[in-house]
């Protein structure tokens, strides 16, 4: 019996390390999140639980999946604010209101100020769609292929204020193909992504 299962079982209360997860649009990857958690039970494993889906968009679809699986979700609207800093100071309200182990960047596309990573430091992670710390910021998948790269990849870290940067926890490395182009190199490593990010989450968790 686990240490956790045994101090419930004393009636001692067991403290989730609830995870919340941001995104801006369709939030495959928080998806794939859910879906490896619910399927291999790691999450109930590590005392753990996916406790909210927030995004700064109403519109963004990764919402309605999270609402049909039972998941809390709310907007944090960035237009609605004069400065980042404003904008930020809301987000984090509406993530502490979970009491987060760990916040997850999803396609979250918006760049967090200083204060904010520091806020969360040491339990706030990312993927990027590059082996970094090569190709960090935009346009990834294009730059690799410009470069002449024979490979591309995924990474998950943890981010520090430095964007991109922080350490590695998880990197995935996908082929570049001849004849590739930015949107088919992108979907192979889309389909990585899905599978290291829960993986990095999972072995996180114990850690927290």
């Amino acid at each position: 019996m686990s240490r956790g299962r045994r101090e419930a079982a004393r009636g001692k209360v067991v403290e989730m390390k609830n995870i919340v997860i941001l995104i801006s649009g369709s939030g495959s990857n928080m998806a794939a999140i859910v879906r490896s958690a619910r399927r291999e039970g790691w999450d109930k494993s590590q005392g753990a639980r996916i406790a909210a889906v927030i995004s700064n968009r109403a519109d963004a679809a990764g919402l309605v999946f999270a609402r049909e699986q039972g998941i809390a979700t709310a907007v944090v609207d960035h237009k609605r604010h004069a400065t980042r800093e404003a904008f930020d100071a809301e987000l984090a309200a509406a993530i502490d209101a979970h009491q987060p182990s760990l916040v997850v960047l999803a396609g979250f596309m918006r760049i967090l100020t200083p204060g904010f990573v520091q806020r969360y430091q040491g339990r706030l992670l990312n993927i990027h769609p590059s082996l970094l710390p090569a190709f960090p910021g935009l346009h990834t998948h294009q730059r690799a292929i410009d470069a002449g790269c024979k490979v591309a990849g995924a990474t998950v870290h943890q981010v520090t204020s430095e964007l991109d940067h922080g350490p590695i926890l998880e990197q995935a490395v996908v082929p570049i193909l001849p004849g590739d182009t930015a949107e088919k190199l992108a979907a192979r490593v889309l389909t990585q992504e899905h599978l290291i990010y829960p993986r990095a989450i999972a072995q996180l968790l114990p850690r927290l």
